[in-house]
C-alpha cells in the first residue's frame, strides 16, 4: 500500500484537513496518509475527519512540535466523494480534568482482573469527548507508561491530542524502568503535587 506524506508543519486550521482532503482527491488506488503537523488542534481536527469519513486513523507525538496523523484510505473515490462536506476547526478538546494514577491495577482483589480493568479504563478514557488536562503516574501506576505496557499506544494516542502524561521519576527508579519510559516525561513529587492541587477536578485510580 502506497505512502503519501502530507506536510502541513506550520500550517493552522483548517488547512492540514484541506491539504489531506486534496491528497484523498488525487489518489488511484488504496494507501496511507501521512500528515505531518506541528500542535494538538490539527491533530483532533483530523482525527475527526478520518471519523467522519470511516477512516482508520492513529496519531503519534514525534517530538513537542511535531505530530503525525496517519489514515488508512482503502477507497479513495468513495472518501473523496465527501469531501464537499464544510471543514470546520473544532476547540482543544482537553478538559480540566487531572487523572491520578497511582497503581497497574484498578481495585483490590485479584491482580489480573485489576490490570485487565485498568487496561479498559484507560481506553475509555482516550474515547472520551472531552480528554483530560493531565495524567499523572506514580507507585506502581509507573509501570503503565513503559516499553512493552499494554496501555502506551491508547496513552500515545491521548498524548498526540494535548493531554500531558507525567510519570513519577523515582517510581520509575524504583521499579529499575528508569530508562523504559514509552511515552510522556519523567516528573516528580513536587510537580505532582503542584498539577493537583492546581486542578478543577481530580479522579484518583
Amino acid at each position: 500500500m502506497n505512502i503519501i506524506t502530507v506536510n502541513a508543519l506550520g500550517d493552522q486550521c483548517p488547512i492540514p484537513v484541506v491539504k489531506t482532503m486534496k491528497a484523498v482527491a488525487a489518489m488511484t488506488e488504496p494507501g496511507t496518509l501521512e500528515i505531518h503537523v506541528d500542535s494538538e488542534i490539527p491533530v483532533q481536527n483530523l482525527i475527526r475527519f478520518a471519523a467522519d469519513r470511516g477512516l482508520s486513523v492513529a496519531s503519534e507525538k514525534m517530538d513537542e512540535k511535531h505530530y503525525v496523523v496517519k489514515m488508512i484510505v482503502t477507497d479513495p473515490t468513495a472518501t473523496a466523494s465527501k469531501n464537499e462536506e464544510t471543514v470546520s476547526c473544532i476547540p482543544d478538546q482537553r478538559g480540566d480534568l487531572v487523572i491520578a494514577v497511582g497503581s497497574n491495577c484498578m481495585g483490590s482483589g485479584d491482580d489480573a482482573l485489576g490490570a485487565t480493568l485498568m487496561k479498559g479504563y484507560l481506553y475509555a478514557v482516550s474515547q472520551q469527548e472531552e480528554l483530560p488536562k493531565t495524567i499523572l503516574f506514580y507507585n506502581g501506576g509507573a509501570k503503565l507508561t513503559v516499553e512493552g505496557a499494554v496501555s502506551v499506544e491508547d496513552l500515545k494516542n491521548m498524548e498526540a491530542q494535548g493531554v500531558e502524561i507525567l510519570t513519577c521519576g523515582t517510581c520509575l527508579n524504583f521499579y529499575g524502568l528508569g530508562d523504559k519510559l514509552a511515552v510522556g516525561s519523567v516528573t516528580n513529587m513536587y510537580t505532582i503535587v503542584e498539577k493537583l492541587t492546581q486542578a478543577a477536578k481530580v479522579i484518583r485510580v
